[in-house]
């Protein structure tokens, strides 16, 4: 690993720690030339499957959009970051258990839906009615009354 101060090529791993969550591997590291200390982070790299949209369009998978969801469904509800991160969690691996390298949007979309029941009906009604497009009240009332039973 080069140095950031120097730039030699040769440094020497001082310390290593695996984080709480098992998933990150931190490095101290000294440089062999100018004695300098610093650290870096280890992580998988995963491929998430190519999102195809309704419109044939492909996109990259980006974690930030499928936060971006969950945050307005959720607004005002008294949902736990820590849950919402456990939900895209969950569907993140889903997507990447399938073992596809493309999934279409809908999919995803089904999966959002079904995270958002078990967390909060209301934010499920709030999704639901803007990914399924609802047309009119007898639409978002059916949908009401299949989540009340």
């Amino acid at each position: 690993m080069k140095c950031p101060f120097c730039s030699h090529q040769e440094t020497q791993v001082v310390e290593t720690r695996v984080s709480e969550e098992g998933d990150v591997v931190r490095r101290r590291r000294r440089c062999s030339a100018c004695e300098k200390r610093f650290t870096t982070y280890e992580r998988p790299e995963v491929s998430f499957p190519v999102v195809v949209k309704k419109d044939g369009r492909r996109t990259e998978y980006t974690h930030a959009k499928l936060l971006g969801s969950f945050s307005i469904a959720l607004r005002k509800r008294p949902i736990s970051t820590a849950q919402i991160d456990a939900a895209i969690e969950g569907i993140e691996e889903t997507l990447l258990n399938l073992g596809q390298r493309e999934v279409p949007s809908s999919r995803i979309g089904e999966l959002v839906m079904r995270a958002l029941q078990k967390l909060d009906k209301v934010a499920y009604i709030r999704y639901a009615s803007v990914y399924r497009s609802f047309e009119d009240i007898n639409d978002f009332k059916t949908l009401v009354d299949e989540v009340r039973q």
